[in-house]
């Protein structure tokens, strides 16, 4: 088995991780944790979300977030953009404040998209298409995220044949990567195999990415199928951050410490330091109250206690 001998990592645990938490997070913990994270060596940071406030609260303090930050060079800052409107308020501020590169998302699934956007696939992809144009216009990196590309929590399994279309209209709107999601974490190795294999029709494997959630136990299996296949780009969260409210009972992303014990111990460069990662993991969760989602922290942590 060939595999990579570098992957980058985004961290996704400013946005995504946090952004179902009930208890408020002040925008200080959130750009305390942005600057831990790179200064652990991540170079990719999803920071926030440029929602209405309505729908997810905890994203209200986006553009105070975004002014925040300390920026360091060779690191990309990405942020959330569900629509136009959006994407105008995460470049309302001064340029040196703009994100690097935004994300949009879509679903594989009609019933998750029904359920979380309020469209149709298709309505959300003709959502995005002058976001896309607006945000390369600017010289903005955008990304795609292809939600539900193995399981559904409505309609059950996905098939790759509809991660096939999603990632062809992708294509079609000018999205230069996309990230293959398991939001709900039920796939297994050869099933995200086959929702990659889809992908790479339409993307080449330097612009594909995986995102997986661990609610059985499966993303670092399914993180080890995709490096297999080449895929060196992977979505993971700090100390396990997130869920999703549409999915009962599902856990967070795959916990970035994790991730990277992982691959450091298969000899694979991230250019991340372990230990600084695990003291911005804890950082979060006790800004939370709770331990981090993490075994390789807690493992870590207790032998360094002695």
């Amino acid at each position: 088995m060939r595999l990579p001998s570098e992957v980058k990592i985004v961290d996704v645990g400013p946005r995504d991780g946090l952004q179902n938490e009930k208890q408020p997070v002040s925008a200080e913990i959130k750009i305390g944790l942005v600057h831990r994270l790179q200064d652990a060596g991540v170079r990719e940071i999803e920071v926030t979300s440029f929602v209405s406030p309505k729908w997810v609260p905890q994203m209200a303090d986006n553009a105070e977030v975004m002014h925040g930050i300390h920026r360091k060079a060779g690191v990309r800052y990405s942020v959330l953009t569900p629509n136009m409107k959006g994407f105008e308020a995460a470049i309302a501020a001064p340029r040196e404040e703009w994100p690097d590169e935004i994300v949009v998302f879509a679903a594989a699934s009609e019933a998750f998209s029904q359920r979380n956007i309020n469209c149709s696939i298709a309505e959300s992809i003709e959502r995005f298409r002058p976001v896309v144009a607006a945000a390369r216009d600017q010289g903005i990196y955008v990304r795609g995220a292809m939600s539900c590309a193995v399981g559904c929590p409505y309609e059950g399994e996905v098939a790759p044949a509809r991660v096939d279309m999603l990632a062809g209209l992708m294509k079609d709107i000018g999205v230069q990567h996309v990230g293959v999601a398991d939001t709900i974490g039920v796939g297994t190795p050869v099933k995200v195999q086959r929702a990659l294999e889809v992908t790479l029709k339409h993307f080449g494997i330097d612009d594909i990415s995986g995102h997986y959630h661990d609610t059985y136990g499966q993303a670092l299996g399914n993180t080890l199928a995709s490096l297999a296949m080449g895929v060196w780009q992977f979505d993971t969260s700090s100390a396990g951050l997130g869920g999703c409210p549409y999915a009962k009972g599902a856990t967070g992303n795959v916990a970035t410490e994790d991730v990277v014990y992982m691959l450091h111990g298969m000899g694979i460069e991230t250019g991340i330091d372990l230990d600084r990662l695990i003291d911005a993991g804890v950082y979060i969760s006790e800004a939370l109250g709770r331990e981090p989602n993490s075994r390789a922290s807690k493992a870590i942590r207790t032998k360094r206690e002695g």
